[in-house]
């Protein structure tokens, strides 16, 4: 029999004293033979037990045979105190005070209990009743209730403290929650859109709150204008379906701009890491003109091989990008690319670099020597820059790598063997220093093995606007700025310049013209750009093309012979200066000088 405490205590579960009255109906509260109140008491929802003023069971309804789980017949006419051990019953039989709204727990059942005594017309107390009624599932629905509320509190935290714009729809199609984020991005208040309804915020477009709740389908990277500023967002929409059934809409505002900043460091992550790297790769390479698209067609097929290449251009043309580009498409991609300016350095330390040394070989070696460029590249690939300028003492070493796979450390005699691809680069004609005497025949032979000639940038003019697109997209990741576009005047102006310095002074011309705009400009105008002489259309291509009495190698000569005599006098015969100015080395311009017997003074 399930335990009941009409008093607060449980009903007793041992085996209980059996008490027969000698009439039942001397316990019972009520006549036995009046239908209609027995009927009443029956189908009431509250279970009621009645004693006597002799504290004897004489009242034990339906309910409470459902709700305890005994008969009413094996419960009549015995003691309540014997029945259930501690009950308050006999309490309020003495005290004839009430007991109301009295809360226990019998087994997993929680339930409410009234006693009240009950008095006959001349107010004596006849007996007491219990009334009681299981609460449980109230408890557990206002449990619900309070769960379900503690968590609407939670979820409208949460949405209020996010960074994302948020606006929920009811299923009437009324916007019930907007968060801080939505107001600060959409520019309306909370008051303006409350109960409002979802195209109230939309400026071009069509609400998504409306089209989810139409055809049940999420919709993601929809892009709005929204608010009185019309400003572009992107807007991700799903239904609420709760239990089946259709409860309204959420949807998620993202501001375009954010977007785009946010795409923009990527790219700038992306350049650095590709920077880590070898630096380029052929993508990096604009390539529109049949010229220039042939030229990166060879560098493919030079990377598919392991021979060496050597690249030729003038000045500024990419010669570097291209030499990263057929490294990176190499299977040594993943081995160490190194960069050599042979232009940079005496012979003496050029030499050491690139072949290391033992220890003691010169005066303040470090002791115990020094691994050369060629070994820290083995399994890579190594460019020599400017490789016209290395002396022949060197070319005489570097022949021994190409040939043989190993070099000789300076002040050491053991050869060790190097598995590396050689890169080479030059802005000079080395089949006319080779008939000079100024670069070994040999070398040369073995270095021109795939020769990649890179064309100047005069010769690529009708690709200006993909290399004006592509270098902005540069500058704009390496100075922060948002520069989209030049004018057409200014793209008209650098399509018509013949430009001598080619990429790089290309570069620097934009660079210079990005410096000189406002933030709050986005297209670059020919008031930005520097002063840039001589253009195309005006300048005396005699100087720099074949004419009638000479050659082309003889014409080139002379226009070259002339632009170093007239850099040294504009810059007062400062070698330095002119180097600068010419974009060429030192060692360079002082080959020049003696080629072409300039004057010192």
């Amino acid at each position: 029999m399930r335990g009941l405490d009409m008093g607060g205590a449980a009903m007793s579960q041992e085996k209980r004293s059996v008490y027969t009255p000698q009439k039942k109906q001397d316990y019972v509260a009520w006549d036995p033979h009046d239908r209609k109140l027995e009927v009443f008491l029956n189908s009431t929802y509250d279970a009621m037990i009645a004693v006597d003023e002799h504290g004897i069971i004489s009242l034990f309804n339906c309910a409470a045979e459902r709700l305890l789980m005994v008969k009413a017949e094996d419960m009549l006419g015995r003691p309540v105190s014997e029945v259930v051990p501690g009950t308050r019953l006999p309490l309020v039989l003495s005290s004839g005070i009430s007991e109301l709204n009295q809360q226990q727990t019998i087994g997993h059942l929680r339930i409410v209990t009234n006693r009240m005594p009950v008095r006959d017309s001349d107010n004596k107390i006849i007996g007491a009743v219990a009334v009681f009624r299981d609460i449980t599932d109230i408890i557990n629905l206002s449990g619900e209730i309070t769960s379900i509320k503690e968590m609407k509190i939670l979820l409208e935290s949460i949405i209020e403290s996010s960074q994302d714009a948020i606006s929920v729809v009811d299923r009437n199609g009324k916007i019930i929650l907007v968060n801080p984020a939505y107001t600060s991005l959409i520019g309306l208040s909370k008051d303006e859109v409350l109960g409002k309804s979802p195209t109230i915020d939309i400026c071009e477009g069509e609400s998504m709150h409306i089209k989810v709740m139409k055809t049940l389908v999420p919709v993601r990277g929809v892009p709005l204008q929204v608010g009185p500023q019309s400003k572009e967002v992107i807007v991700n929409a799903a239904p609420l379906i709760i239990n089946g059934e259709l409860q309204g809409s959420v949807a998620v505002v993202h501001d375009v701009s954010e977007i785009r900043q946010l795409n923009e460091e990527l790219g700038r992550m992306k350049c650095l890491i590709r920077k880590i790297q070898s630096r380029y790769t052929f993508d990096d390479i604009v390539a529109q003109g049949s010229a220039m698209l042939n030229t990166v067609e060879l560098a493919r097929r030079a990377a598919n091989t392991p021979v060496t290449v050597l690249l030729t251009g003038e000045t500024g043309t990419g010669k570097e990008l291209f030499a990263h580009a057929i490294h990176h498409a190499s299977q040594r991609k993943n081995n160490l690319f190194v960069r050599v300016n042979c232009a940079a350095l005496t012979e003496s330390l050029l030499e050491s670099e690139l072949f290391g040394y033992e220890e003691g070989a010169f005066t303040g070696g470090r002791k115990g020597g020094k691994k050369g460029l060629f070994e820290e590249a083995d399994g890579g690939s190594i460019l020599l820059d400017e490789i016209g300028e290395i002396s022949l003492a060197v070319q005489v070493k570097l022949l021994r790598v190409l040939q043989e796979k190993e070099i000789v450390r300076v002040g050491g005699v053991k050869p060790i063997p190097v598995q590396i691809r050689v890169i080479a680069a030059t802005n000079r004609d080395l089949f006319l220093d080779v008939k000079r005497g100024l670069f070994r025949e040999d070398l040369y032979y073995r270095l021109n093995i795939f020769p990649i000639a890179i064309p100047p940038l005069r010769q690529r003019l009708d690709e200006m606007p993909h290399l004006v697109d592509f270098l902005l997209k540069k500058l704009n990741q390496e100075y922060g700025r948002n520069v989209q576009s030049v004018s057409n005047e200014a793209l008209r102006i650098l399509s018509s310049y013949l430009w001598p310095g080619n990429i790089r002074e290309l570069e620097n011309v934009l660079a210079r013209g990005m410096i000189n705009m406002r933030f709050s400009e986005s297209t670059m105008l020919f008031s930005h750009l520097p002063p840039l002489l001589p253009l195309a259309g005006s300048c005396d291509m005699a100087k720099i093309s074949t004419v009638n009495t000479s050659t082309l190698a003889e014409a080139l000569e002379r226009a070259e012979h002339e632009a170093v005599v007239a850099a040294l006098a504009a810059n007062r015969g400062c070698r330095e200066n002119t180097a600068k100015q010419l974009g060429i080395s030192l060692r360079n311009l002082y080959y020049k000088i003696k080629k072409y017997n300039i004057a010192s003074g």
